[in-house]
C-alpha cells in the first residue's frame, strides 16, 4: 500500500493511493498514519479490504491539495552517517567499522513539496537523498538483519537537508547542522514493506535547478537496513513510528570541487527513491 497524509499543515488526514492511482480518502476507516496504526495488525487489514473494495474508500480530488509527511507523530528520526561507499569516498572520510549515529528531530519534518528554509548565516547548505525506513514493531536487542527487516513497517523518500558548516566546523556534535527548520522533507508515500521486496535494490536521485547531482542505488550501503535496524536495537529500542534515514549516496555539494555549489535562496531541489515517490522542494531564507 502506498500510505499517505494530505491537507494543510497540523491538519492532514489519512489517505491511499490505489492501485489506478486514485487518491483516496481513509479518514473513515483509521484516524491517522502514525505508529499506532502501524503497529495494529488488524487496523492495516482493514486499511487494505477497503483498497481492495471497489466503492468503499472515498475519491479525493488532489488539485491544490497539499501532501504532507506521510507519518504523523513521529517518535524519533535516527540518522546513519557515510552510509554509501562512493560517499564516503568522495568526502574523503574512512570507511566507518560501525554505523554512525545522528538524531534529528520530529519537528525538522515537513511534506515532499514544502518549502525548505536556508538558515540565517548558512554558507553550506546541502542536499541528501535517503532512504527513510519506517518502523512497525517494537525492536529491542534484535539477533540478526532478517530480524530487523521483520520489524520494519515501510518506506519513504527522504530529504536530509545539512549545513556543513554548522555540522562540521562549529565543534560539537553533527545535530547543529541536521535540525534546521524543515530540513527533513519526507514522503510523498509511505510504501509498505510488502511492496518493496528488497530495499538494497532501490536507485536513488536528485537534482538541484534541473542538474542531476545524486545518481546512486542502496545497493552501494555499507550497512544493509536489516542490519542498520539490529544494530541500533542494541542502543536503543526502536518503537513503530520511529524513523531512520539511512544515508546518502555520493554527489553531494561537499564532496565537489570548489566552488562547491551549496545551496541558496530561489534554488529548487527535487527527489526521488524509485518506487517510493518524488519530491520538489523550492528554498527561501529563513
Amino acid at each position: 500500500m502506498k500510505l499517505l497524509r494530505v491537507g494543510t499543515a497540523g491538519a492532514e488526514r489519512p489517505a491511499l493511493l490505489d492501485r489506478d492511482g486514485t487518491l483516496r480518502d481513509l479518514s473513515g476507516i483509521v484516524p491517522d498514519i502514525d505508529g499506532d496504526l502501524l503497529a495494529d495488525a488488524s487496523a492495516l487489514a482493514r486499511v487494505r479490504a477497503a483498497a481492495d473494495t471497489p466503492g468503499v474508500l472515498p475519491a479525493l480530488d488532489p488539485a491544490g491539495l497539499r501532501v504532507g509527511p506521510p507519518l504523523g507523530r513521529i517518535g524519533k528520526i535516527v540518522c546513519i552517517g557515510l552510509n554509501y561507499h562512493d560517499h564516503a569516498t568522495e568526502t574523503g572520510a574512512a570507511i566507518p567499522e560501525e554505523p554512525i549515529l545522528f538524531f534529528k528531530a520530529p519537528d525538522t519534518v515537513v511534506g515532499p513539496g514544502d518549502t525548505v528554509l536556508v538558515p540565517r548565516g548558512s554558507r553550506k547548505t546541502d542536499w541528501e537523498v535517503e532512504l527513510a525506513v519506517v518502523i512497525g514493531r517494537t525492536a529491542r536487542y534484535l539477533g540478526s538483519a532478517e530480524e530487523g527487516l521483520a520489524h520494519v513497517a515501510g518506506y519513504a523518500t527522504a530529504h536530509d537537508v545539512s549545513e556543513r558548516e554548522f555540522q562540521i566546523e562549529r565543534g560539537g556534535t553533527w545535530d547543529k547542522g541536521k535540525n534546521c527548520e524543515t530540513f527533513n522533507p519526507l514522503g510523498p508515500w509511505l510504501v509498505t514493506a510488502d511492496e518493496v521486496p528488497d530495499p538494497q535494490a532501490l536507485p536513488l536521485r536528485l537534482w538541484v535547478n534541473g542538474e542531476l547531482k545524486q545518481n546512486g542505488s542502496t545497493a552501494d550501503q555499507i550497512f544493509p537496513v536489516g542490519e542498520v535496524v539490529r544494530y541500533l536495537s542494541h542502543f536503543m529500542t526502536l518503537y513503530p513510528g520511529d524513523v531512520i534515514n539511512t544515508g546518502t549516496p555520493a554527489g553531494v555539494a561537499m564532496g565537489q570541487p570548489e566552488p562547491k555549489p551549496y545551496l541558496k535562496a530561489g534554488d529548487v531541489v527535487e527527489l526521488e527513491v524509485e518506487g517510493l515517490g518524488r519530491q520538489r522542494q523550492e528554498l527561501k531564507g529563513a
